[in-house]
């Protein structure tokens, strides 16, 4: 197992990385259990692999799971999402010195997260992240969010888990779909500030998504120690450094917005669309070379992630579609920040990009 410390003042905290943790979920949590009763939040999909694991590890050192079991999707982060489990929280007597147990992928860990940070003023949880975009993302660093029908993630709040437990060995049961959307998110730490991992992941990026369990655990760790880095330097993303992590964010959530946040393009499929449009932005403006630009293109597409916005039969104009952005939380004085490349592990945060410019550049995409 191994153990990468999320160092910030007075709030430190582990993320543990291995095979078995779920199976061990109890003498791993059990310093931060208080009470006998546990509550946790997890989806219909993740109960079905691995509830009964979670609770024979509970039930042995003589814990008594209660499970809040939501329907999967990106639905469930919603004001009534959010309404169902604090009052579900509430009528289970959690008090604020307890810890809630999230127990799923980034949907469970926002919606509980920010149900934590809100219930009796902030009270503890727990990330367990049974995907592999969860684990090398959304699990650490805090951010927890619901959805408006303004945009992704515009209500949520900064509260930190005091523990993530990252099972590799779950992410066994993940369809490839999902891991290619969670890879999108390991490859991202590349792009964005590492080029030799950048360089590893186009060497190895088809072995993570295939489950090989070295190059996944590789991956994951990597990925979170790069995190918990920029984290660390910038919690509430007030310098610029934790702005970083939205590569291809701005123009993924745009396209998410398009397709009306559902299953037609999953986050992390988003994600790799927009590192790819940010790559190529950023050749149109004279940052980096076409050849650059291709080659993070060839390097997600690599993976076998979609790479081209053109194949999702979207019907709107590049003006329709960067409408979508002016509604980003990342806005800031009436300006939207982008983050753009000066080469492959040179990402930087561009405050003066053009939004005529961006809906005649997505225009040319969307042909």
């Amino acid at each position: 197992m191994a153990v990468i410390r999320v160092e910030l003042a007075g709030r430190a905290y582990d993320v543990r990385v291995g095979e078995g943790l779920l199976a061990d979920c109890a003498a791993q949590c059990g310093a931060l259990l208080r009470k006998k009763d546990v509550p946790i939040v997890t989806d219909a999909n993740v109960s079905e692999h691995w509830r009964e694991t979670v609770t024979a590890s509970l039930v042995d050192a003589g814990y008594t799971p209660h499970f809040l079991v939501l329907d999967p999707g990106e639905a469930a982060k919603s004001w009534q999402g959010l309404e169902g489990v604090v009052e579900w929280l509430l009528g289970k007597g959690v008090e604020r010195g307890d810890h809630i147990v999230a127990l799923g992928g980034g949907v469970i860990g926002d919606l509980t997260g920010f149900a934590a940070s809100v219930l009796k003023r902030g009270c503890g949880f727990i990330q367990i992240p049974t995907t592999l975009l969860a684990q090398v993302d959304s699990s650490v660093g805090g951010k927890t969010a619901i959805n408006s029908k303004q945009g992704k993630n515009l209500i949520g709040a900064f509260h930190q888990p005091a523990l993530v437990l990252a099972d590799t060995g779950a992410l066994a049961t993940l369809p490839r779909r999902e891991m290619l959307a969670g890879y999108a998110e390991v490859i991202k730490y590349g792009i964005l500030g590492d080029r030799a991992f950048f360089d590893w992941c186009e060497a190895n990026g088809a072995k993570v998504v295939d489950g090989d369990a070295e190059a996944l655990a590789y991956a994951v760790e990597q990925s979170v120690a790069a995190k918990a880095r920029i984290v660390a330097e910038d919690e509430r993303e007030t310098t610029g450094t934790r702005a970083l992590l939205n590569l291809g964010h701005t123009f993924g959530h745009a396209l998410e917005a398009e397709t009306g946040f559902s299953s037609a393009l999953l986050h992390g499929e988003g994600v790799a669309m927009g590192m790819v449009l940010a790559a190529r932005y950023s050749a149109r403006i004279g940052n980096i070379s076409a050849d650059e630009a291709a080659r993070v293109t060839g390097a997600i597409a690599a993976s076998g992630l979609r790479t081209e916005i053109s194949a999702l039969g979207l019907t709107c104009s590049g003006k329709e579609l960067a409408a979508h952005m002016l509604h980003d939380k990342k806005m800031d004085a009436g300006t939207l920040p982008f983050i753009l490349l000066n080469g492959i592990g040179e990402a930087y945060l561009d405050k003066n990009v053009a939004m005529d410019d961006i809906a005649t550049f997505l225009a040319q995409q969307l042909d």
